[in-house]
């Protein structure tokens, strides 16, 4: 979106009109639907032929203002992706792409066993940017690729049109949508279709949000899902957080089908939040863009060279909740006998600069025919097991530990076709018990109650002079109160006894700074606010 497009501008009153984004969601009412071939969607999942959930992971890449770049698919796939979005043009504003064309794009996509997602990018804010053409013509286009379209819905999901409306009556966007859909499904059309939302496909107004069940009942085989794109209107965790769950909630699929990290002259997007917890709820993520942008900072590579990533592209590829760590190769490509044997087991974890709440962990490497892609650390409970973090490398940096507590960790490693190893030996260490002052201070408000029920905040600030690095917060609620949901960190309840470690995207506090969590709870008539807070170990001040 952000190459060959206007800009799309930073709006007053983003996070407001993105408080809230639950309320306005009724149940699901799922349409009457036919077997469909290939992708599905069930419960809200997008699900491949054979049943398995499936997660995109990958890029986009601008093949109509590029067709020569043949080598990028490859090289996308090398890099770790399972999934790869591709530029195309109707002819309506930019040279269209030939029945011919596409047909090699999608046969590049098979050979690379990528999972090919194609768009048509002419509608690219429609009603505000005056080139732009319709959903109708790029529905028409579509209907005229159908004979290289019919029997691909295996590996091809069809994006109907670029963020298809401006910031101009984003409101007319939900008719013409609608009737994109059953044009193409009048027309016989069984795939997996994607719509973009509004508003340069930011949905800052919560259009898309509000009218995504009466979209998704429109079409008559229910095999439709939902792309929100992310840039400097998301700049907070929260306004990520809330918009992903309010789809999750209502069982309505939704993706994040590009994203920006560098910040630009409109903000700075919250990437760290959006790839943790596109992670944390199973959703698919496609990153702009691979290269050739007129705004080079969102070159994922240099110059179409995969050996020169820019620090975007290494963030997308290689960082915490990336491509590599995280991706997982669709299952079309493994289902003829392809690659079914797991790495072998990664070497017992060491631990070094073990402190109050964190720890560097590293292992020696796995090895596999194809090649291990990432790692998986655990915490082990017993027989239990939760994802402390994933990475491509063969170290980990873990926060947000509880002081003077022991804690155990393994690790697991992944190959290109999703295989998993045996699990690690195991290493076991205890925090220091970080008696220092925590430097803290914790504001805490209800927002919203209703019977048998609430939505709390907390504001977490560090009022020293040094950034504080992974953090577990810990209260005790007066009465009965019990927390049902929480963003911002992982929380765990006894009894009355609450604690939060850190996620990753709110691990570091600068000095002067603060980080919000918010959470919903249950409770009795009776909602009094706890009183006393430690960070740490440590009191904080409390206000």
């Amino acid at each position: 979106m952000r190459s060959r497009t206007a800009s799309v501008p930073r709006v007053a009153g983003v996070a407001a009109a993105l408080l809230g984004l639950l309320l306005s969601f009724l149940s699901l009412s799922t349409p009457a639907q036919a077997a469909p071939t290939g992708f599905r969607i069930e419960n809200g999942r997008l699900l491949e032929a054979s049943g398995n959930d499936f997660v995109m992971r990958g890029v986009n890449h601008a093949h109509t203002w590029y067709p020569g770049e043949t080598q990028s698919l490859a090289d996308v796939k090398a890099l770790g992706a399972n999934t790869v979005r591709v530029v195309l043009s109707d002819g309506h504003r930019w040279t269209k792409n030939s029945a011919q064309d596409v047909a090699g794009v999608i046969a590049q996509c098979k050979a690379n066993r990528l999972i090919c997602v194609l768009e048509v990018h002419d509608t690219t804010g429609y009603g505000e940017e005056a080139a732009a053409g319709t959903l109708d013509h790029a529905a028409d286009y579509w209907i005229g690729l159908k004979e290289v379209l019919t029997g691909q819905e295996d590996y091809v999901i069809i994006n109907i049109g670029n963020e298809p409306w401006g910031n101009t009556n984003p409101a007319g966007w939900t008719d013409p949508t609608i009737a994109a859909v059953k044009k193409l499904r009048d027309a016989g059309f069984a795939h997996t279709i994607m719509v973009d939302a509004p508003n340069w496909g930011q949905d800052w107004q919560g259009v898309m949000r509000d009218n995504a069940k009466s979209v998704y009942n429109a079409d008559p085989t229910g095999n439709l899902i939902f792309s929100i794109h992310m840039y400097s209107v998301y700049d907070t965790a929260q306004e990520i957080t809330d918009y992903l769950n309010a789809f999750v909630n209502a069982e309505l699929p939704i993706l994040i089908g590009e994203f920006g990290g560098p910040a630009d002259q409109y903000g700075d997007p919250d990437e760290d939040t959006m790839m943790a917890v596109a992670q944390q709820l199973r959703l698919g993520y496609l990153a702009w863009s691979w290269s050739g942008n007129t705004d080079p900072i969102l070159d994922l590579a240099i110059e179409f060279d995969r050996t020169r990533l820019s620090s975007w592209g290494q963030r997308v590829f290689n960082g915490a909740n990336g491509i590599a760590a995280t991706s997982k190769e669709a299952t079309v490509y493994s289902s003829g006998g392809g690659d079914t044997t797991p790495p072998t087991a990664p070497g017992t974890p060491t631990a070094s600069e073990v402190t109050s709440s964190s720890v560097k962990l590293a292992w020696a490497a796995a090895t596999d025919a194809t090649g291990v892609t990432g790692y998986d650390v655990v915490r082990v409970n017993g027989t239990a097991e939760t994802v402390a973090t994933t990475t491509a490398t063969t170290r980990a940096t873990l926060t947000g530990l509880s002081p003077a507590t022991s804690h155990t960790f393994a690790v697991y490693a992944r190959d290109a076709a999703g295989n998993r190893s045996p699990r690690s030996a195991t290493v076991t260490v205890t925090t220091s018990p970080g008696s220092s002052p925590s430097a803290c201070g914790v504001g805490y408000r209800v927002t919203s109650s209703w019977p048998g029920g609430f939505q709390g905040e907390i504001v977490l600030r560090n009022t020293g002079t040094s950034a504080i690095n992974g953090w577990t917060l810990r209260w005790a609620f007066p009465d009965s109160q019990r927390i049902t949901n929480l963003w911002g960190g992982t929380a765990t309840q006894s009894g009355s006894e609450v604690s939060v470690a850190a996620a990753s995207y709110t691990a570091t506090v600068p000095a002067s700074g603060s980080v919000t969590l918010g959470f919903t709870a249950t409770r009795s008539t009776a909602n009094p606010s706890p009183t006393a807070f430690t960070l740490n170990g440590a009191a904080c001040s409390v206000s």
